[in-house]
């Protein structure tokens, strides 16, 4: 018997990267209830075709309540760029080089 691959069709993940995109410029415009839902939904999308999140995608958002950092509080502190979300009022802290 032959071996199965155990990837996805190249064409599949090529679709998923696509959604994932859409879906996070829509979250960008959208109101909050529904721009959480186009997260989650790019999230499940990148978990099921195992597609990475690009790194700015992922700096878009809040990782604790998927809110988007549309107008959140934002610091420059000891090399490290705080925002803190204004939904759950988690902070993150990206290292930031100059």
């Amino acid at each position: 018997m032959p071996e199965r691959s155990r990837r996805k069709p190249e064409y599949q993940v090529r679709i998923a990267k696509e959604r994932i995109s859409i879906l996070f410029g829509e979250a960008q415009t959208a109101e909050d209830d529904l721009a959480r839902r186009y997260i989650r939904l790019a999230k499940k999308i990148g978990m099921r075709y195992n597609v990475k999140i690009a790194p700015e995608m992922k700096r878009a958002y809040c990782r604790h309540c998927f809110t988007p950092f549309k107008q959140s509080r934002t610091k420059l502190k000891s090399g490290f760029l705080v925002r803190r979300c204004r939904f759950c009022g988690k902070t993150s802290r990206l290292r930031f080089k100059e």
